[in-house]
């Protein structure tokens, strides 16, 4: 028992610690006790550890070791890297939609327009693209009534009819177009559930219809005509599609032979916005 008493005194009891010259001298020293010495080491780790905790805390300390990063932080980084992609995509997207604008500005006679990016925001410059010397000399012959006018069509006399095929065999026709009582097409007298083809290559620009359960379609050609077939039913063919020259667009809408409280078939043919005589184009 005594002994260790003896030792719970020489732990608390001060001790003293001294640095000495060559020449035996004291340079310094300190009277300290072992229980301090262990209460100094035990503060000094505390101390540490708080160090290094608020260090990892507040600092991005951690990125400098590879895999240590948790999930979550990690779908953090793989989310702001998506928003990015998004964010690029839709620039990219909008560039395409400018694009197009442009060449739907040019295709109408209009002067497009540049387009600027500032802090990855599009905007549009109010400067106006001027067209060259040699663009003008182009469009004036393009849109002219020059030899290589797009509106200028060439319709030998002994092939008038033949430039478009008859939208129907066997049809007969009951009017005629006339610009005098503003018919702006022809009616024909068909058999029932005939059959309405396109009369030639073109695109499908709408198809509408009306609360009788008929529909009309409008078909966009080439060199500025388009074609619109009136009393169809059931449409073959949807809006944007391609149809070529005597593809089924729908069937005509008389169910029986004389029945005349049911509309005929009428179609009407366009040139550059305006009606044309369908009879002068096509032989039906």
């Amino acid at each position: 028992m005594a002994k260790i008493t003896d030792k719970i005194k020489s732990f608390f009891s001060r001790k003293t610690l001294s640095m000495t010259n060559s020449k035996k001298q004291v340079e310094w020293s300190i009277r300290i006790s072992n229980s301090a010495l262990v209460g100094g080491l035990l503060v000094l780790i505390a101390l540490l550890f708080v160090a290094v905790m608020a260090l990892v805390a507040y600092t991005p300390v951690l990125d400098l070791f590879p895999g240590y990063r948790t999930a979550a932080e990690r779908a953090h980084d793989e989310l702001i890297q998506n928003i990015m992609r998004v964010d690029s995509l839709e620039r990219t997207m909008s560039q395409f939609q400018q694009y197009s604008d442009n060449i739907s500005m040019v295709m109408d006679g209009k002067t497009p327009v540049l387009r600027s990016q500032l802090n990855d925001t599009i905007q549009y410059d109010k400067t106006l693209i001027k067209p060259s010397h040699a663009d003008s000399l182009l469009r004036s012959q393009m849109e002219g009534d020059g030899e290589y006018s797009l509106s200028h069509v060439v319709v030998p006399k002994e092939r008038e009819g033949e430039l478009f095929a008859a939208p129907i065999q066997g049809g007969k026709i009951v009017r005629h177009f006339s610009s005098k009582e503003n018919y702006m097409g022809v009616t024909l007298q068909v058999a029932p559930n005939s059959p309405i083809t396109s009369v030639g290559d073109g695109t499908v620009m709408s198809i509408i219809s009306n609360d009788s359960g008929y529909s009309t379609v409008v078909i966009q050609h080439y060199n500025g005509f388009v074609s619109v077939y009136y009393n169809l039913l059931q449409p073959m063919v949807t809006r944007a599609q391609a149809v070529k020259s005597g593809q089924v667009l729908g069937y005509n809408s008389m169910p029986q032979v004389g029945d005349t409280e049911n509309p005929l078939f009428e179609m009407e043919l366009w040139s550059d916005g305006k009606a044309v005589d369908p009879e002068i184009y096509m032989v039906f």
